[in-house]
C-alpha cells in the first residue's frame, strides 16, 4: 500500500505504512488497532503488559512491543520501534482521576521525551488524543478555534503537551494531528464509569441505580466509532492540528441511561439527584464536529 506524506515542503514517499499505537491494549486501543489492521495497515501495539497476540481479537493481529514509558531511557526509541511511519499515542496513566496533580508533574514531561525522542530519530507524523477538558469551564458547543482553558490539572497537562509539540514542530517538522476526545462508551471501560456502572446494576437486577440529576448535556461516541475515527484520522495528512472527535450532538445524561436501558430490555428504577454534578466541568457542552466530517461520515 503506498502513499505521500507531505512534510515540511517534502514529499515522501512509502510502500506501505507502519502505524506504532501507544496504550494499544486500554479501552480505546484495542479499537484503534482493530480499525487499522482492517485496512492492512502494518500495526505496531505497545503497552506497558506483557501479552500474548491472542489479547487482540480478530482473523489478524499486531506485532506487540511491550513498553514502560516510565523507565525511558537515552535510547533510540525509533529504532527500538522499528522505525514507524506513524504514531499514534494514546497511553496515559491515572485516568480518571482528573483532579491529580500527577498528570503535569510526571506524565507530561514523560510524555513528551517519549514522543520527542521518536520525532527527532525519524518519525514522521503524529497523533495524540486531548481532551475536551482542555476547553475548561466553556459552554456550549466547543470548537477547534476556541481558546483552550484548561481548569483541572488532566486538562492542563494535556494542552501543555499539544503547546510543547507544537513548538518542537517548528524545530523538527512533523505532520501533527492533536485529537481532542469528548465522552465515550462501550465494553473494556472504567468499571467506575457511568455505564459500566449502569451495567453492572442491570446484570445484578437491582431495584434502582443511583445517580446524578442527569439534565447535564454532554457528548457520547461509542468507543468503536472513536478507534474507527482515529485509524481514519492516521490515514490522511491533510486534516491536521485539534480535530474534536465528538458527535456534534447533545444528549442529556438522563436521556443516554434510559436510551441504554431501553436497548437492553431491562427496567430499573432511576434514583436522580443522589450525586451531586461535577464541579470540575461546565454544565452544558458538546463539540463541533465539522472538521472532523471532512475525514470521515459520521450518519
Amino acid at each position: 500500500m503506498g502513499r505521500q506524506i507531505c512534510n515540511g515542503g517534502t514529499t515522501i514517499k512509502y510502500t506501505s505504512m507502519k502505524i506504532l499505537v501507544t496504550g494499544a491494549t486500554g479501552f480505546i486501543g484495542k479499537y484503534v488497532v482493530k480499525h487499522l489492521l482492517s485496512k492492512d495497515y502494518e500495526v505496531i501495539a505497545s503497552g506497558l503488559e506483557t501479552i500474548e497476540k491472542s489479547a487482540f481479537t480478530g482473523s489478524k493481529n499486531p506485532k506487540y512491543i511491550s513498553y514502560n514509558i516510565n523507565n525511558q531511557s537515552d535510547s533510540n526509541l525509533y529504532n527500538y520501534f522499528g522505525e514507524p511511519d506513524v504514531l499514534i499515542h494514546l497511553a496515559w496513566t491515572g485516568l480518571p482521576n482528573y483532579k491529580q496533580l500527577f498528570h503535569f508533574e510526571e506524565n507530561l514531561m514523560r510524555d513528551y521525551f517519549f514522543i520527542k525522542n521518536l520525532i527527532i530519530n525519524g518519525l514522521k507524523q503524529v497523533i495524540v488524543t486531548g481532551t475536551c477538558f482542555e476547553y475548561g469551564m466553556q459552554s456550549g458547543c466547543l470548537t477547534e478555534t476556541m481558546p483552550s482553558q484548561p481548569t483541572n490539572p488532566y486538562g492542563l497537562a494535556k494542552d501543555t503537551l499539544r503547546r510543547f509539540l507544537e513548538q518542537l514542530q517548528n524545530i523538527h517538522p512533523f505532520v501533527f494531528q492533536w485529537v481532542r476526545l469528548f465522552y465515550m462508551y462501550g465494553e473494556g471501560q472504567n468499571p467506575n464509569s457511568l455505564i459500566s456502572l449502569l451495567d453492572k446494576a442491570l446484570n445484578d437486577n437491582a431495584e434502582e441505580f443511583k445517580m446524578s440529576g442527569g439534565e447535564q448535556l454532554r457528548d457520547y461516541l461509542h468507543v468503536g466509532t472513536v478507534g474507527q475515527i482515529i485509524a481514519e484520522i492516521a490515514s490522511q495528512q491533510k486534516i491536521t492540528g485539534i480535530i474534536n472527535c465528538c458527535s456534534g450532538s447533545p444528549i442529556s445524561v438522563r436521556k443516554l441511561v434510559e436510551n441504554y436501558i431501553y436497548y437492553k430490555a431491562k427496567t430499573i428504577n432511576l434514583k436522580l439527584g443522589h450525586y451531586p454534578y461535577p464541579d470540575y466541568e461546565p454544565f452544558a457542552f458538546w463539540g463541533d464536529n465539522t472538521k472532523l466530517k471532512t475525514i470521515i461520515d459520521l450518519k
